[in-house]
């Protein structure tokens, strides 16, 4: 592969779907010299793990106007990338058991349709008469968006990696930043595990997981912690129903969708942090007990395998977008909290022009500072699929 370069206009650490996202858009906005580093593969890390969710159904305003605006990119996507991004329009259906969920849900309707945006509000009843395979008594009702789905996150991580490349970004994987310069009170080189040295002005964080120890290299606290979460898979089996809609439990963080000819089933997740990315035997029990709760016909079927893979959680569930005001040229991309794949366009298209414009003009990022945390400014999230 040659050398690294001496210098760089932009270095971007991390080479999942949100960096390579941004290295793309940079280089479409005409920065020069893109470098990005990724210390193993590209998309090795959570990207490779997720499920490839794409929704709008979201509790504040900002993460729907994410939505929104990635989904233009993904809807152009083979278009723009030459890459098909493999998206199924399955829908996507959110299931409520008590009443403080029943009301984030009505109150999530009423922000949609105030946006413009379809959604429905379902009764018990209405769900058991679409979906009769899912149990509905213990329920207080749903909401229902047709248009949500999921897509091929290897394919949309080939579609924007190969078009920065196109652009004259240079992506370099197994090489990892082991450290952070600074000159003057600002961003001046990475040190790498090469035992090169690149000298940058900019420097993205698009660690993922591992994004508060790259910003602890600065000096700088990024609270953003890896949680662990397990999924599991099906073998095929006939009695797969043919329009099954994601469907994300809220009281327990469980969702499932279609796999081929059998079905994705979510485990649990760790109550403590760490980088663990193994399967177990407690979670295959867990993930069988509230698959069967909910979907009782599963009884007919048999696991088959499993992975698991690092949310990077923030304390607000958004995204961390935006400078470190103490630190000139250090940008965070963090702390997605399951929604960075979705959200990676959006990403892109606003770190750009952060970077190259001084501000992101398309939509407000002001929400998502990094400084939001110690000015007690904080948005919550409820809609996700995990459980704090």
């Amino acid at each position: 592969m040659g050398p690294l370069p001496q210098k760089a206009d932009v270095v971007i650490i991390g080479g999942g779907i949100i960096g390579t996202s941004i290295a793309y858009y940079l280089c479409k906005k005409g920065v020069n010299d893109v470098l990005l580093l990724e210390k193993s593969l590209l998309g090795s890390g959570a990207t490779g793990k997720c499920v490839g969710g794409i929704r709008t159904q979201f509790s504040t305003r900002i993460n729907i106007e994410f939505s929104r605006l990635s989904r233009k990119v993904f809807d152009r996507f083979e278009a723009e990338f030459d890459v098909d991004p493999e998206f199924h329009p399955i829908g996507y259906l959110f299931l409520a058991s008590r009443n403080d969920q029943w009301e984030v849900l009505k109150d999530n309707a009423r922000l949609l349709k105030n946006m413009g945006l379809k959604v429905e509000l379902l009764e018990p009843f209405e769900i058991r008469d679409r979906w009769p395979f899912l149990r509905v008594d213990d329920l207080l009702g749903g909401s229902y968006t047709e248009k949500d789905g999921f897509a091929g996150p290897y394919e949309v991580l080939r579609g924007f990696t190969s078009k920065a490349r196109h652009l004259g970004a240079v992506i370099r994987e197994g090489v990892e930043v082991t450290d952070i310069q600074t000159k003057k009170g600002r961003v001046h080189a990475v040190e790498t595990s090469t035992g090169e040295r690149v000298i940058t002005p900019l420097l993205v964080n698009a660690a993922g997981p591992h994004a508060a120890r790259v910003a602890a290299m600065a000096g700088l606290d990024l609270p953003v912690r890896p949680l662990r979460r397990q999924l599991y898979y099906t073998d095929p089996f006939e009695d797969v129903p043919p329009h099954l809609p994601m469907v994300i439990d809220l009281e327990y963080g469980w969702y499932m969708r279609k796999e081929g000819q059998g079905f994705l089933l979510a485990g649990p997740q760790d109550s403590e942090s760490s980088f663990n990315q193994e399967v177990d035997f407690d979670g295959q029990e867990w993930t069988a007990r509230r698959s069967l709760h909910r979907v009782p016909i599963l009884e007919r079927s048999k696991i088959a395998g499993g992975w698991a893979g690092l949310y990077e959680i923030s304390p607000d569930h958004h995204a961390i977008i935006g400078p470190f005001p103490e630190l000139p040229g250090f940008v965070c991309a963090n702390g997605f909290s399951g929604h960075g794949f979705q959200h990676s366009p959006a990403t892109g298209i606003l770190v750009a022009e952060l970077i190259v414009e001084g501000e992101a003009k398309t939509l407000d990022i002001h929400p998502l500072r990094p400084q939001r945390f110690r000015e007690e400014d904080l948005i919550f999230e409820p809609l996700t699929a995990f459980r704090d």
